[in-house]
């Protein structure tokens, strides 16, 4: 009896646990809707209300639903009440992983949907950030950074600023979590890509790794009690490397939890894809396969080893010299060739003499337990890689050329096995969540391409008066000179407050580079994505209101509602890139343009119009700018996503 009276004491509502949780949850929910949130001054939306008995459904029956819901709707509060109430139910917690690390940041702003719901629900949330590797300092790259010579100050003041205990491991004892991105949002993303975590870093063997600032954040989130909230690519490297970390003697990146709710959801299959990519790189290779030398091995075992190392230079001069530049892409194409893949075979084959090789020494007991475990898992990654290399059917490759050597870089096409396996097997409610991920009104095109099986969806519009908030315009020019005299007069129009879409960063430098020489442009405050941290840039943005932020990764997301944005321009019409991802894609598609290129470019446009009205009071402009709309096939698609009522006005320079 005192069990179940405790129980109660942690739902918002009087639990009776007689009763199915689920119903009383919804219960409360509905009153939420009808009642409390209208009574705070929150607008009574039948299509919130509509959702809250879809994911009803969702949860009891511990499926997965497709929840495409149009901006306005308020979705966000619907799943977030759910998730919470779910995860004190099952004393686990619930999992909210958003399209990227920038989205993260705006669910938990001050002015969030988290904060409302705790103010006016007189809630406590436990909601915590698991952020990526990649968003923390990695303490070994920051010693080679402020002993190198660029931006060395910089450097020098960070490590400065540094806890003691990361110096110091005698003070431990009151350690906490730092060196997150946010922290500096000064840098740039080159600066931060010179100290940040990367996939080339050994954390398994580093000294450092108790005084992380990556592993201590770790720790804090993993005792979240409602809510842990993540990227895609966080949740998909958990999904990758549970049972690698779990033979390691490691904790999964996350904790088992109650369900899943994927926020922008049509993204996940490229973030399932990036998170079981394999990167290759001669010089991890070298110093993990030279750790076997540093114990008592047999002089064949170390022949061999100089002869991996040998055969591995020799591959990566030949993918290096045999690569090819592809326009608009930092990106190199491999050109695969029969002495390619001989190399190939080679490689392959000295690697498995070194496994075998390992048999014996493994018995000998003269080589340290743990390194030995940490080569043969790299051993093991490799040769699943080659294979994979081998068989270019059902991959995607490519070369990547930095300052300290290239990388080859293996994705696979497909990914529904492994998400079918790993992800929609498990018995609990998982929720895909966004304004676009039906085609003609049907989900089979992301269930097939995700591997899910059964599934509920629904659809729901926005609420908004389009015909009366939004005006828009479009135009069929793609000169530069052009582009740049339309865009200054649209940005008077709207005297700044504007967000600018790129569908490339090489666009936005070039129009960043443009606009410095042009006078009447520096009327403008600009905020250019990668000159410092994305949520402080967008902080900035919010709170300058005649500003104008230009950014390429913000086609989805983006919540500023008020006159901060009142203008959105999409400098070129976001069709995907010539890169090896979609250069296979169309390679395999029997009707590239219509099947690849135009369903991407008009998602990600829908996307991008979805940034202008947040609120019932919002209004404003859209400019659409691009040669192919001279297509009447393409301004014909154009005009079919654009909101009910809006009629695009065809500008001319």
């Amino acid at each position: 009896m005192l069990e179940a009276l405790k129980l109660a004491n942690t739902y918002p509502f009087d639990f009776d646990p007689k009763q199915s949780f689920i119903q009383q949850a919804s219960d409360w929910i509905a009153d939420v809707f009808y009642e409390r949130l209208p009574e705070a001054g929150f607008e009574l939306r039948d299509e919130q209300i509509y959702m809250a008995f879809q994911l009803e459904r969702a949860y009891s029956e511990k499926q997965t639903i497709f929840a495409e819901a149009g901006v306005g709707t308020g979705k966000t509060l619907v799943y977030l009440l759910y998730a919470i109430n779910y995860a004190r139910y099952t004393r686990k917690p619930a999992i909210i992983a958003c399209a990227d690390e920038s989205l993260i940041e705006q669910l938990v702003k001050p002015e969030g949907d988290i904060a409302k719901l705790a103010r006016h629900l007189d809630l406590t949330i436990d909601a915590r950030l698991g952020k990526s590797m990649d968003q923390y300092i990695c303490l070994n790259k920051l010693e080679d950074a402020r002993g190198g010579i660029e931006d060395a100050e910089a450097y020098g003041s960070i490590y400065a600023s540094l806890p003691d205990f990361v110096h110091n491991p005698a003070t431990m004892q009151a350690f906490y979590p730092y060196g997150n991105r946010k922290d500096y949002p000064e840098l740039t993303d080159e600066q931060w890509k010179a100290i940040g975590w990367d996939v080339f870093q050994d954390c398994l063997v580093c000294s450092r790794r108790h005084r992380c600032g990556q592993t201590l954040s770790r720790e804090h989130y993993r005792k979240a009690a409602d809510i842990i909230i993540c990227s895609h690519d966080f949740y998909m490297e958990h999904v990758w490397t549970y049972e690698a970390r779990k033979r390691e003697g490691q904790l999964p990146l996350l904790p088992e939890h109650s369900s899943v709710v994927f926020d922008e959801g049509h993204l996940l299959e490229t973030a399932a894809q990036k998170a079981l990519t394999y990167k290759l790189k001669h010089s991890v290779f070298e110093s993990i396969i030279t750790r076997l030398l540093n114990g008592e091995i047999r002089e064949s075992l170390a022949v061999t080893i100089d002869e991996a190392i040998e055969q591995s230079e020799h591959l990566f001069r030949l993918l290096e010299s045999s690569s090819r530049a592809i326009a608009g892409s930092e990106r190199r194409e491999v050109v695969m060739s029969d002495q390619l893949l001989k190399e190939v075979n080679r490689f392959g084959a000295v690697l498995a003499a070194i496994e075998e090789e390992l048999v014996f020494e493994s018995g000998l007991f003269t080589l340290d337990a743990y390194q030995l475990t940490i080569v043969e898992e790299h051993l093991e990654m490799l040769q699943l890689a080659l294979n994979l290399f081998k068989r270019p059917s059902g991959l995607i490759s490519w070369i990547e050329q930095e300052q300290e050597g290239i990388t080859l870089v293996i994705m696979p096409k497909l990914v529904k096995e492994i998400l079918k396996e790993r992800v929609f097997s498990k018995n609990m409610p998982i929720v895909f969540s966004s304004a676009t991920m039906s085609v003609s009104g049907s989900f089979d095109y992301m269930s097939a391409s995700l591997g899910i099986r059964q599934a509920l969806s629904f659809s729901v519009a926005s609420p908004y008066d389009y015909e009366r908030q939004m005006s828009a315009a479009v135009a069929a020019i793609g000169g530069q000179e052009k582009k740049l005299k339309l865009a200054l007069a649209r940005l008077q129009q709207s005297q700044g407050r504007a967000l600018i879409l790129f569908p490339s960063k090489e666009e936005l430098l070039r129009f960043k580079l443009d606009i410095a020489a042009i006078p009447d442009f520096a009327a403008f405050r600009f905020l250019f994505e990668g000159t410092a941290e994305i949520s402080h840039l967008i902080d900035a943005f919010q709170s300058d209101e005649a500003s104008v932020l230009c950014a390429v990764t913000l086609w989805e997301g983006l919540d500023i509602p008020g006159p901060s944005l009142s203008h959105v321009m999409m400098w070129s019409l976001p069709f995907p890139p010539q890169d090896p991802v979609f250069t296979a894609k169309r390679r395999d598609a029997a009707a590239p343009f219509e099947t690849v290129d135009m369903p991407y470019m008009l998602l990600r446009l829908k996307q991008g119009l979805g940034r202008l009205i947040r609120r019932s009071e919002d209004s404003g402009l859209i400019t659409i700018m691009g040669n192919e709309l001279a297509d009447e096939r393409v301004l014909d698609q154009v005009n079919r996503i654009l909101p009910e009522g809006v009629r695009p006005e065809l500008l001319s320079v």
